[in-house]
């Protein structure tokens, strides 16, 4: 092979060379799902593609409802709430001259923060503490009067406190059946906690006292 044939030959091959395809490597990554470097990634694709699981992970967590929780119901005896539960509760009785108790989960750490009640014999409303749960409709613990009035609009019914001077009970009736929803607020307007039951349980002030 004469000198001009030798790099005619050497062309074409760094030719096919420039042209090939992504390496085994390349398409690894593509097949995982993982983006290729030399292919720049919008930020609009990155939020969406991390957003979306996030609200369908928040959506899955969503355990209250203005009939029950979870798989419980309201009006529910204590054999078939057990079953709908399927978990360990913590036993309780009436006081005497009483058929209102309350029962606990066992990851509850304390009285407050989340709790089923009974009355005779039937599963009538449950009362949250914490910031952990989530009310139907998205309220929560922690959040202000006017971000209350914002998720559920005119719904909200507005009365004050029994004890605390300048705090108020902020009263969201189901849309359907008569199950209501009560978020307790402080004097700074601010969510303490809140319950969700069928009358007349869903107001006793001070639970099963």
């Amino acid at each position: 092979m004469n000198a001009r044939s030798l790099l005619v030959a050497c062309a074409l091959a760094l030719s096919a060379c420039g042209n090939a395809g992504p390496s085994s490597s390349n398409r690894s990554a593509a097949a995982e799902g993982s983006p290729d470097a030399s292919v720049p990634t919008s930020v609009g694709s990155a939020s969406t593609s991390t957003t979306a699981p996030a609200i369908a992970a928040a959506d899955a967590a969503q355990l209250a409802h203005y009939d029950g929780y979870g798989d419980t119901r309201f009006g529910m005896d204590a054999a078939a709430f057990g079953v709908a539960w399927n978990g360990t509760l913590e036993d309780a009785t009436p006081q005497p001259g009483s058929s209102c108790f309350y029962r606990r989960p066992v990851w509850v750490k304390q009285p407050g923060d989340f709790s089923f009640m009974f009355e005779g014999g039937r599963f009538v409303r449950y009362d949250a503490g914490t910031p952990r749960e989530i009310a139907p409709g998205g309220g929560r613990v922690g959040m202000h009067e006017a971000q209350i009035r914002g998720l559920y609009g005119s719904r909200v019914e507005e009365q004050p406190h029994k004890y605390v001077a300048g705090a108020n009970y902020l009263r969201v009736k189901s849309l359907q059946g008569n199950a209501v929803l009560v978020f307790e607020t402080g004097a700074d307007g601010q969510v303490t906690r809140w319950r969700v039951g069928v009358p007349p349980q869903i107001d006793y002030v001070e639970g099963c006292a």
